[in-house]
């Protein structure tokens, strides 16, 4: 399923009830973790798009991008036959780090402070890609064990050779799988999971909050069917503020 399936099961799924505003607000303040995707959320671009556009396949990659983004190809599918059109060498993905930094999202570099000012745990789950993520993690103070995204594989001269399918965030619903694993091992009792698409809808449950991201990119269905829709991380600086 692809990061903008599972559109109308969702809102039964972010909690056992419908909840008030002010209540998903209590929840949020007094989080042990806070998860985020990562592109279109944390920064402002989507990791495999700009792969595409610095190997000169942007076109053929951004179609297929349009068809997953109908839910016609399940998430791991769709991966595996960008990656293959893509055929990033590990030199490319060092250059693009290097020469085209992600760009942050305004605010979220604050926002993550004070949430670690407060003890809060925070963590990106990311279907993109690890290099990427570790980058954008280290800008934001978040130690890579707390980076859970998809590993590009090489081999020795550095030509691609594929992704580990092993890895949770290559499925489907696999941010609701690394979501149980955080639970089951540090005995968290409330996560809020942050994100502009369904697959971060879809993590909640086992995530106790979904708060829905905007500020890059509006995705009309999850903004019609999250509970809490934000399109600037500014209002949740001011909620941890009150």
């Amino acid at each position: 399923m692809s990061k903008y399936s599972y559109l109308f099961s969702c809102r039964r799924k972010i909690l056992p009830r419908m909840v008030s505003h002010s209540e998903l607000r209590k929840l949020f303040c007094s989080a042990d973790a806070v998860c985020f995707d990562v592109d279109s959320t944390v920064i402002r671009e989507e990791g495999i798009d700009e792969l595409a556009k610095f190997c000169g396949v942007e076109d053929a990659v951004s179609e297929m991008t349009r068809r997953a983004m109908g839910g016609a190809v399940p998430f791991k599918a769709a991966l595996t036959e960008r990656l293959a059109l893509i055929q990033p060498s590990r030199e490319q993905v060092q250059r693009l780090i290097a020469e085209h930094p992600p760009h942050l999202t305004p605010g979220i570099r604050e926002l993550v402070s004070r949430l670690q000012e407060r003890n809060v745990q925070v963590f990106l789950i990311s279907g993109g890609f690890r290099s990427i993520v570790e980058h954008v993690a280290s800008k934001l103070n978040i130690p890579t064990t707390n980076v859970f995204a998809n590993r590009l594989k090489f081999y020795f001269n550095g030509e691609y050779a594929g992704f580990d399918e092993t890895q949770p965030t290559a499925e489907s619903g696999g941010k609701g799988k690394v979501i149980k694993f955080l639970k089951e091992k540090f005995h968290f009792k409330k996560i809020v999971m942050i994100g502009d698409g369904a697959t971060d809808m879809e993590a909640c449950p086992p995530a106790d909050v979904f708060i829905g991201f905007g500020g890059n990119v509006i995705r009309q269905q999850v903004k019609d069917n999250a509970e809490w829709y934000i399109t600037d991380f500014i209002e949740l600086l001011g909620e941890l503020e009150e």
